[in-house]
């Protein structure tokens, strides 16, 4: 059995969420059926919308640094729950041995697995992901256009973000109600919760049923790679 590399940190919460979701789904019996994970939480990374927004330092160095710890204590693959972070994807990867799962790569083929005619999605993110691009950029491959919300859903959005980040698990301040008429008007369409804070929120919010999660996609992935079934297979 191939041993996973977490690259986690950002933020902890959301980390937290893709062990649990690889535990959780793993085919397994007993304790020894489970997959041999290495959890690097390195919280010391920068920001990754700060800096992609003009606002703050580049966090390349910490994000190699912590994929090669995972390298070279033994892991045979790295996964990362940010999906800001994947704009970074190809500069990790000139330093690395090992393959590198893609979450958002995995998730465009999650999609066509599902619904090979699909050709639109609703993203919900960071403006860092919006910026850069980097699911139009993936998902144009496979003839899948992005759409996003207006700037006051996008607000929303980000408010849930970092509350999720700074612990604040309650999200008392969030405007569930404009939230949730948002997603009531697109009812029946695809929409990917493309930060990984999200599927924690929605959660706690209660709204995240229909909802697509590139954690679990990536979990999944994870344990396929790792040579075991999930127990949606």
């Amino acid at each position: 059995m191939k041993t996973v590399g977490i690259l986690g940190g950002m933020g902890p919460l959301a980390t937290s969420d893709l062990f649990n979701k690889i535990v959780t789904l793993t085919d397994a019996k007993n304790d020894n059926d489970h997959i041999h994970i290495i959890l690097n939480n390195y919280p010391i990374i920068p920001d990754r919308t700060k800096y992609i927004l003009g606002d703050g330092e580049n966090p390349i160095k910490y994000m190699i640094e912590a994929a090669l710890k995972l390298e070279v204590m033994g892991a045979n693959v790295v996964i990362m729950p940010c999906n800001t972070a994947h704009y970074f994807y190809d500069e990790i990867t000139e330093y690395l041995t090992i393959p590198f799962i893609n979450m958002i790569e995995e998730t465009a083929k999650e999609i066509k697995k599902v619904n090979p005619e699909s050709k639109k999605v609703w993203l919900l993110s960071t403006q860092g992901t919006y910026k850069t691009k980097i699911y139009d950029n993936i998902f144009k491959n496979y003839d899948i256009e992005i759409s996003r919300p207006g700037k006051a859903v996008e607000d929303v959005i980000t408010d849930i973000i970092y509350s999720i980040k700074k612990g604040d698990t309650a999200l008392k301040n969030i405007d569930k109600n404009l939230l949730t008429s948002y997603l009531n008007s697109i009812e029946g369409e695809s929409i990917i919760l493309g930060c990984t804070e999200l599927p924690v929120a929605f959660n706690i919010l209660g709204i995240a049923k229909g909802c697509i999660d590139p954690t679990k996609i990536l979990a999944k992935s994870a344990i396929h790679f790792a040579g075991k079934r999930t127990l949606e297979d």
